[in-house]
């Protein structure tokens, strides 16, 4: 038989596994369930003692003089809609493996009980097709956020993918930076960094990142002309490339993915009733490919130069249809 001691615990467990406000169980079930799994043999009123005894240390259970059929956990970690909504996240999130989305799903799903489990599993989805064969994210994640804490400097293979859609070294050396922030941009997670090879920032693509390691170089503070967020902020689609104020004539039809993209204080003046300028900021590359992206609702006004450029691929792109 086990331990007297461990029943608060036990009953805790079986609380959180078994019931919810759809599946509430009497004492006699609750007694079977402890005694069955815990091999813990107990009376009623030992079993109402242990719950008064969860209840006075913040455990929200629903007793039977509260519903008038038995016992409850009336709150779990999270709510079933919001676990679905994280759990529907992470599986379409291309950017984490198969193997990591599964951990972690099974994670959350453990916070929930076991017929709310079941309910999550008869909405399971197709295979996601597109997730990364880099199944290392998750030890990134923890080794990048821990070189920033002790501000170190960092050394990683970063992937490319080959013509046979295999992801290989982007180069033979290994890089070294220097982390400061990880963001979230484009639906991907990315490493913000400095380097004392090149001036200003540079973006790394998280999930492309293996074989990290901390290094023993210490790294320096910031300037206060440095500013990661508004670095990462005007990157579009998070190239690298020189920063440049541009105007951009678009139709109204468009605004809502203007704002997703650009972001809800990005600077617009209403034309007329179907046109909108929008003045941005960010990496020429980037607002080149928005441009060519929308192409029939969007026109450059300025700068001449991107104008110029974009009338170019433009016409690039129509002799290849001659």
């Amino acid at each position: 038989m086990a331990d007297k001691k461990e029943l608060p615990l036990a009953l805790l467990e079986v609380l959180k596994e078994y019931t919810d406000e759809a599946h509430i169980l009497s004492a006699k079930e609750l007694t079977r369930i402890l005694e069955e799994q815990y091999d813990l043999t107990l009376e009623r009123r030992t079993l109402y003692a242990n719950i008064e005894l969860l209840r006075k240390y913040g455990f929200h259970i629903s007793t039977w003089q509260e519903n008038g059929y038995g016992y409850y956990m009336e709150s779990h970690q999270f709510e079933p809609s919001e676990v679905l909504l994280l759990c529907n996240a992470i599986h379409s999130s291309h950017f984490i493996s198969s193997s990591e989305s599964r951990k972690l799903i099974d994670k959350l799903l453990a916070t929930l009980s076991v017929s709310q489990r079941r309910e999550y599993y008869d909405q399971v989805f197709l295979p996601n097709r597109r997730k990364t064969a880099n199944t290392s994210l998750m030890s990134t994640i923890s080794t990048v956020s821990k070189a920033i804490h002790h501000r170190k400097a960092i050394r990683f293979v970063y992937l490319r993918y080959d013509r046979n859609r295999k992801l290989v070294k982007r180069r033979e050396a290994p890089y070294e930076v220097e982390p400061r922030y990880i963001v979230y941009q484009d639906s991907r997670p990315y490493l913000i960094a400095t380097s004392d090879h090149h001036a200003g920032f540079a973006s790394y693509r998280l999930d492309r990142i293996k074989e990290i390691e901390e290094t023993a170089r210490s790294i320096p503070a910031l300037q206060e002309s440095q500013d990661a967020y508004e670095f990462s902020k005007n990157l579009y689609y998070m190239f690298n490339d020189r920063t440049i104020s541009a105007i951009l004539r678009c139709e109204m039809r468009v605004l809502d993915h203007v704002i997703d993209i650009f972001g809800s204080d990005c600077r617009i003046l209403e034309q007329d009733e179907t046109h909108f300028d929008i003045h941005i900021t960010g990496s020429e590359t980037g607002i080149l490919l928005f441009c060519q992206q929308y192409m029939d609702v969007t026109e450059v006004i300025e700068p001449e130069s991107l104008r110029n450029e974009m009338h170019a691929r433009l016409k690039e792109a129509e002799a290849r249809y001659q």
